[in-house]
């Protein structure tokens, strides 16, 4: 062989050997550990999808079945509260009337009805701090009877009730010879496509639920058991025990009658108090007796009978009642306030609302009007809505189908946006707070570098008592080691667990999945 041609040949395999130990690209990189992710035996039943995508160029780094349609779990609020912020605004902000329906004489006698006009607020003061801002705990009290990490928030929920019934004392009204009405026709009522409290109506009061606080005693003697708001029309009947440290958590707390909530089983001496909560079956009922007895504590005595139901039927036409004098109102923090409480802890009833509040807007009535509104502005906010489909805006129903895609392509077009700091200050962040407090390790290098909507949706599985994860899913905003900024939406569907534990395994293992975004680019 000549010089030349042994040159050559060197060449040759110097060029095979350099491509055995060229570094992969990164999108190969995180390929290869997304697949060693799905390949997991406990996956075998599963299906994945997941884009990555550069923030601001929108170049697809990675993708993965990112055209199929996935059950998108609770990442439907991405775009329930993406339209309602283009609607109304991130500094919308609700506005609660107290008016009546009749004269006040000159010794304070309201010759008539005070009437509420439910404008949609889904917190009515009951949880607004001084900041304007509006509480949240990790653990939202709405998920009490499926979760053990339930803590409530500080605010009083009857709150915004008693500054409404303080005002009607400052203007002079010291008796209420007529009723006490809500006018709750502001939406066709429906209900919730979430767990949680189910009946979505523009009038809510502490979420339209009872919450009891079960607390260890002495072992062998009652617990203690308090619960809020609080009126003299219910009674708690509780008999819980208080049993030996480590022994079983097993509460029970539910209605025996209309207006008496029993409670019964055994609580561990060693546990922290644990929440339930109850949901009562007439929300503006619920709001007038509330009411009534905050006008009582204001001063404002009431002739009408306070466990009466709510006299619909006695209301003025909606046009007439918004025309009668206004007596008070209450106005609530801004929307982006509420933007927050929805997607740091999935509030599943809020989110439902949504829909329709866009529907009386435009005014419309029904759910299926609200989101054929939603749809218009999800087109106009980048999303191909042909490629997806909602029932519901909380990420429960059937008909909830979404792709990595269309996620992106939302995420990407809210950058854009003026409100885009509400929207990403809105998301939970990993490792740190909201639903995304527990997805990664204390010690993570992607600790605090995403923000991002989680999404979780499970059934009982009747044939061997586990469970069907129906979707796992994540989607938001990440800041990959490098400094660059990535956009991602990742979803897993259909994983049978054995139990419903497993779904915060799952969720680990989709933070797990960031952390590997996050080193890759």
């Amino acid at each position: 062989m000549s010089v030349a041609s042994r040159h050559y040949v060197l060449l040759i395999w110097g060029a095979l050997l350099a491509s055995f130990c060229v570094r992969p690209s990164a999108a190969e990189g995180l390929a290869e550990k997304f697949q060693t992710i799905v390949a997991q035996p406990e996956f075998r039943t599963a299906q994945w999808g997941l884009l990555v995508a550069d923030l601001e160029s929108g170049e697809v780094l990675y993708e993965y079945q990112a055209d199929k349609l996935f059950a998108p779990a609770s990442t439907t609020k991405l775009y329930s509260v993406a339209a309602a912020l283009a609607q109304f605004g991130k500094d919308f902000r609700f506005e609660t009337p107290l008016v009546r329906r009749g004269e006040v004489s000159n010794d304070g006698r309201l010759e008539g009805d005070l009437i509420l006009i439910a404008s949609g607020d889904p917190t009515l003061g009951g949880r607004s701090v001084e900041s304007d801002q509006i509480a949240f705990t990790n653990g939202d009290h709405t998920y009490a009877n499926s979760s053990k990490k339930t803590e409530l928030t500080a605010p009083d929920p009857l709150a915004g009730l008693n500054a409404l019934a303080k005002q009607v004392a400052d203007a002079g009204i010291n008796h209420i010879a007529g009723d006490v009405l809500i006018d709750d026709r502001l939406f066709d009522l429906d209900e919730s496509t979430g767990s949680g409290p189910s009946r979505l109506t523009p009038i809510m009061v502490n979420d339209n639920v009872i919450d009891v606080v079960v607390s260890p005693g002495e072992v062998g003697k009652p617990a203690f058991v308090d619960w809020r708001p609080k009126s003299a029309t219910f009674s708690v009947d509780a008999q819980a025990q208080t049993v030996a440290a480590g022994g079983k958590l097993d509460l029970d707390v539910f209605f025996a009658a209309p207006n008496r909530i029993l409670v019964r089983g055994t609580i561990p001496a060693d546990s922290k108090p644990v929440v339930r909560i109850v949901e009562v079956t007439d929300p503006a009922t619920f709001a007038r007796i509330l009411l009534i007895e905050a006008l009582e504590r204001a001063g404002v005595n009431v002739k009408a009978r306070l466990a009466a139901a709510n006299a619909r039927d006695r209301l003025p036409d909606r046009d007439q009642t918004a025309q009668l004098p206004r007596v008070a109102l209450l106005t609530s923090p801004p929307l982006s306030e509420e933007a927050k409480l929805i997607l740091k802890v999935s509030h599943n009833l809020h989110a439902s609302t949504l829909p329709l509040l866009l529907a009386a807007r435009h005014g419309k009535r029904t759910l299926e009007q609200g989101l054929r509104i939603q749809a218009g502005v999800l087109h106009e906010l980048g999303v191909d809505v042909d490629t997806i489909s909602f029932g519901g805006g909380a990420g429960g129903a059937r008909a909830d189908y979404i792709t990595p895609r269309a996620t992106v392509s939302l995420l990407r077009h809210m950058a854009t946006r003026d409100d885009f700091d509400v929207y990403l200050a809105a998301l939970p962040i990993l490792g740190v707070d909201g639903t995304l407090a527990e997805a990664v390790s204390a010690d993570s290098p992607a600790r605090g570098t995403a923000q991002a909507k989680t999404g979780t949706l499970y059934w009982r599985n009747n044939l061997d008592g586990g469970f069907l994860l129906q979707s796992k899913a994540l989607a938001g905003y990440l800041t990959a080691a490098s400094g660059r900024r990535l956009v991602f939406a990742l979803f897993v569907n259909n994983a049978l667990l054995d139990n419903a534990d497993g779904t915060g395994r799952i969720g680990r293992t989709l933070g797990n999945v960031c952390e590997k975004i996050h080193e890759s680019y």
